[in-house]
């Protein structure tokens, strides 16, 4: 197994936070910031989930159909795509802010865009003005996203990361849930106010993280990062050691994060070209950019943006029946994102890639033949078959893409070029979705369920990349990853060096004191 080394599961920081018997709900400084973490940082994903479905919801309400001319075709996507577009134009200058002012001025420049740009799109009077709102929207969002994962891992106590980071891109559930329940009650509105009640409702994520970021400490790599140490220490001691600055597990967390930020930094010239620097490097930009892919090409966006295409094909053109589903799938997609979320540490990182893409490949194989079969014949089995496999995509699509995408991103990435790797899958993922966004109406209206078997043959070379690509992470702590491609080890065995060696020192000076106590 590519990237996989017999020592991982020795790794002296992970199995000290492994073997602590205390859980986190019993840490009030650790349980404090990690409810702190919801509004601030893990809900930023509850955008997208809500942008999603102001778009596929949206498209459902008579009003706002009428006030944009019944959009169709290429219209009706740049309608939808001018958010990820926007995305793209930001992303380039993202590592600068992220990297020189910190995760959380980060969040909150994104967040204070996202604002702006939802005030003009519930006030939007033409096409164009609510097309220039919703990349104002994007260009902000993904400064919100890559900083928000960055913090979320490099807080976050090595026992409960995985999960943390999982949680991350579950939320965006929650706010697909808020954004279709709203719209489908904004229905009974015979006017504008129907689709701009939930337009104007899609800052609500940015108003909380505007509200409580700064509740939250700053990274304590990225203060080391800047020679801020003692802050950093006094960051981890509060959260990790809940105060105890005689920690064992501080000591050695800190000696290793010092260490290896001293490596990748001494080898690092912090800009771009650190990508293709190197082998490992260029292993590491080619998963983040397919990653980036996946997310968006393996037939979710058909599911997130045009349902109510898709229901149509197999005869289902009641917009209350239409809305009624969606908001169902979305609940359903919310259970199965935390589900899969929750167990992300009893499972290797490979083997639910690869049992969630398969399964994706199965769902939408029977979903094309169930649709295919209702268009021959009209059979109402065949169509009900097709609602059922539009609920098993979820389940499916959440066991891996959903709930590892972040978690796996902060693992591969080491912390000189986490900001910059997350910008390129980012990139990829915001540049797939305005690829779908504006190729899947044109391909349902064109070839009907045809269309879906584009996707049944891409997700098929999705799962060959998976297969060969993808390294195993888990068991390791981030400092541990960061040499995760590097042929030599030396680098890695200087970093667990120095950790043992604390720990040793630690262990030396307690027998001091004992045997002092004892001799007096």
């Amino acid at each position: 197994m590519v990237g996989a080394s017999s020592g991982s599961d020795h790794n002296l920081i992970h199995r000290m936070a492994v073997d602590d018997p205390i859980p986190w709900y019993r840490k009030p400084n650790l349980r404090t910031m990690y409810l702190l973490l919801f509004p601030c940082v893990i809900g930023i994903e509850m955008t997208s989930g809500f942008d999603s479905q102001i778009i596929n919801a949206a498209q459902l309400l008579p009003a706002w159909k009428a006030y944009f001319g019944n959009p169709t075709g290429a219209y009706n996507g740049i309608l939808a795509s001018a958010l990820p577009l926007g995305s793209v134009i930001g992303l380039p200058f993202i590592p600068i802010v992220n990297d020189t002012f910190g995760r959380r001025w980060c969040i909150m420049f994104g967040s204070v865009i996202m604002i702006i740009g939802t005030i003009i799109q519930g006030f939007a009077f033409n096409g164009p003005m609510y097309i220039l709102a919703r990349g104002i929207i994007g260009f902000g969002l993904p400064y919100a996203i890559v900083a928000g994962s960055c913090l979320i891992g490099e807080l976050g106590y090595p026992k409960e990361r995985p999960i943390l980071t999982s949680l991350f891109n579950a939320c965006y559930f929650i706010g697909a849930i808020v954004a279709a329940g709203c719209t489908f009650g904004t229905q009974q509105i015979n006017n504008d106010w129907s689709w701009r009640i939930p337009s104007l409702l899609q800052m609500a994520p940015s108003l909380l993280q505007v509200a409580f970021v700064f509740f939250l400490p700053e990274s304590p790599r990225y203060l080391m990062s800047k020679d801020r140490f003692e802050e950093a220490e006094a960051v981890l001691i509060k959260y990790h050691a809940e105060g105890n600055p005689d920690s064992e597990f501080v000591k050695a967390e800190i000696a290793e994060i010092r260490t290896t930020l001293e490596i990748e930094l001494e080898h690092s010239k912090r800009s771009w070209m650190d990508l293709v620097a190197t082998p490992g490097m260029r292993r590491r930009v080619i998963i983040g950019s397919l990653l980036g892919l996946f997310t968006q090409l393996s037939g979710n966006v058909v599911i997130s943006y045009f349902l109510g295409d898709v229901l149509k094909l197999i005869g289902y053109t009641d917009p209350s029946f239409q809305a009624k589903y969606n908001l169902g799938n979305q609940c359903w997609s919310l259970i199965c994102g935390v589900s899969a979320a929750l167990v992300v540490m009893r499972f290797r990182r490979r083997t639910m890639y690869l049992t969630g893409i398969i399964s994706i490949l199965a769902v939408y194989v029977a979903w094309t033949a169930c649709t295919a079969i209702f268009i021959d014949t009209k059979s109402d089995v065949a169509a009900k078959m097709s609602l059922f496999w539009i609920y098993a995509y979820s389940p499916a699509y959440n066991l891996c893409f959903n709930a590892l995408t972040y978690t796996y991103l902060i693992e591969i990435f080491p912390y000189a070029n986490r900001a910059r790797g997350i910008s390129i899958f980012q990139f990829w993922g915001k540049a797939a979705q305005f690829f779908g966004t504006n190729v899947n109406p044109i391909g349902t209206q064109a070839i009907g369920w045809k269309y879906l078997l584009v996707y049944c043959c891409w997700i098929f070379a999705e799962a060959i990349m998976i297969w060969f690509l993808w390294p195993e992470t888990s068991g390791r702590s981030l400092e541990e990853l960061a040499f995760l491609f590097e042929d030599k080890e030396e680098f890695a065995q200087r970093a667990e060096a120095a950790v043992t060696k604390t720990v040793m020192h630690h262990d030396s000076d307690k027998q001091s004191h004992v045997a002092e106590h004892e001799k007096v």
